[in-house]
């Protein structure tokens, strides 16, 4: 009877085209689209050369040290991979003509000093000033050093050339840290939170008050749960299958990293769709209205629970974390985001395995309570 079931329940679930849309060709066109406007993000967030502005008058002439810097730092530098300033050497009145018309981020002239003028603060604003302040405070160091030792001239100029960085990167993970690649696993975690509608219709089928097919399966001489068992293992295989071809969609279609653990990220997708699934039969089983009241709530609550997870705004994941992430470990979406994320970027699985554990933990009460109150439901009359 149960083999018998699952077989019929997979017929029922494969040939409801509404169904196989929301949880299969949905995402996929959504991953599309995700693809398409995040292609060029990596690219366009490529550092350029910063417009600078130079007057070149006598003050400036005389300045030898000032001019060697700017010349290793500068387009001027034929020997230099990368530049940090595209230089226009000008007149003072040039300068802020080309400034005022935003051709320039600001320009320098000497006067009593190194100055900067700029016309409002901005990043690019903020590395030049950088980089004069730390001119100005390596040649007064050095003429200060110089002036109450001039016999350490030689040492003093051999440590400028080889400066020493203090701070070491340590990265705690494998991969490269990439916040595009956690829209694609918050489309995943949503795939497998729209199960719930499999298991919606599982439920409705076993309900005589909502279906026909509910009506003549109580009065048959059957176990109801054995009925349920095998119509939520099709729902689940049915989704896990759908599930699996978005991943299959996502690696080798919009080239998509997952990291190397296949076998870490097949026991996500399973334990994802069952938390989907399970959750459409609690949500169908407590709910006391129609389908379509039903589906409304699932959509809803599968909506919200996704841009908790940062599948709109990958800043608003981070807020949660910081402000409450009480909610992050109540939210499924998040758990299985997490869990992707965890097996791309860090070596060990502590977070990895606390998700799931997590993940499994609300299985098991959407299970509970499901069984529960369809247990307990008894009919008038059929």
């Amino acid at each position: 009877m149960f083999i018998h079931n699952y077989l019929y329940r997979l017929k029922c679930i494969l040939r409801d085209k509404q169904t196989m849309f929301w949880t299969l060709i949905f995402p996929i066109v959504l991953a599309t689209l995700f693809n398409m406007a995040f292609s060029n993000l990596s690219n366009a967030e490529n550092f350029s050369e910063i417009k600078v502005g130079i007057v070149n008058d006598e003050e400036y002439k005389k300045s030898t040290e000032f001019i060697q810097a700017i010349e290793s730092v500068s387009n001027s530098n034929s020997s230099s991979d990368v530049d940090l300033f595209d230089v226009k050497y000008v007149t003072k009145e040039e300068g802020q003509q080309l400034l005022d018309d935003s051709k320039i981020e600001g320009y320098i002239y000497i006067k009593d000093g190194i100055n900067l003028v700029v016309k409002e603060t901005g990043i690019n604003k903020t590395i030049i000033k950088s980089f004069l302040d730390d001119f100005k405070q390596t040649t007064s160091t050095v003429t200060r050093i110089i002036s109450s030792n001039p016999s350490a001239v030689e040492k003093v100029v051999s440590g400028i050339s080889k400066r020493e960085d203090f701070l070491k990167e340590a990265p705690i993970g494998n991969a490269t840290p990439d916040t595009v690649v956690n829209y694609f696993y918050t489309l995943i975690a949503m795939a497998c939170l729209y199960g719930s509608f499999c298991g919606l219709k599982e439920v409705t089928a076993l309900q005589a008050n909502l279906s026909s097919q509910g009506a003549r399966l109580n009065m048959a001489p059957t176990h109801k749960m054995k009925v349920f068992l095998s119509s939520v293992a099709a729902a689940t295989t049915v989704q896990l299958g759908v599930i699996f071809i978005l991943l299959g969609y996502l690696t080798f279609g919009l080239k998509i990293s997952f990291g190397n653990q296949l076998g870490y990220i097949a026991l996500t997708c399973l334990v994802g769709t069952i938390t989907g699934v399970t959750f459409g039969t609690c949500v169908a089983s407590v709910v006391k209205k129609g389908e379509g009241i039903k589906i409304a709530i699932l959509i809803g609550l599968s909506m919200i629970m996704s841009f908790l997870s940062g599948m709109m705004q990958d800043k608003i994941k981070y807020m949660v974390t910081q402000k409450a992430p009480i909610v992050g470990y109540l939210n499924p979406a998040n758990l299985i985001t997490d869990s992707f994320y965890s097996l791309y970027y860090y070596n060990t699985h502590t977070q990895f395995f606390t998700n799931i554990s997590l993940l499994c933990l609300f299985s098991v009460v959407f299970s509970i309570i499901t069984y529960l109150v369809i247990r307990r439901q008894k009919y008038a009359s059929l």
